[in-house]
């Protein structure tokens, strides 16, 4: 086997199995982070964080198995966008040690999704 296929493999697991896992710890720890959607005012927050996770998962499976990639990179990308600006909006916390964790969450949430663009481009480049 190639290096280069099995760097990309050993990444789209990688990758993958960290929306699985999040996915995971949504359905696991719906209290708390239903909880925590109630603290953002997210709209009917048992049904999000119900969704939510089950976008991830999915999401996050389609990666780690190699299949339906471009509905993968659809569940995690809206995710991504509905999440990060919801629930890590840095600009409205007042507190510093707050407003920094929020800021931290916000720009990692932008780093993945530039990689999930990156691996579509991939996916489709190599196809």
């Amino acid at each position: 086997m190639d290096i280069s296929v099995l760097l990309f493999v050993v990444g789209r697991i990688l990758f993958g199995g960290y929306f699985v896992m999040n996915g995971l710890n949504h359905l696991l720890k719906f209290e708390a982070l239903t909880g925590y959607a109630v603290s953002k005012r997210v709209p009917s927050p048992k049904l999000a964080v119900i969704i939510s996770g089950l976008m991830i998962l999915f999401g996050g499976i389609g990666f780690v198995l190699g299949i339906k990639i471009g509905w993968s990179v659809a569940l995690i990308a809206i995710f991504l966008i509905l999440v990060t600006f919801k629930m890590h909006a840095y600009w409205k916390v007042t507190d510093p040690n707050q407003k920094m964790g929020e800021q931290v969450n916000f720009m990692k949430n932008l780093a993945l999704l530039g990689a999930v663009l990156m691996m579509l481009m991939i996916v489709n480049w190599a196809v």
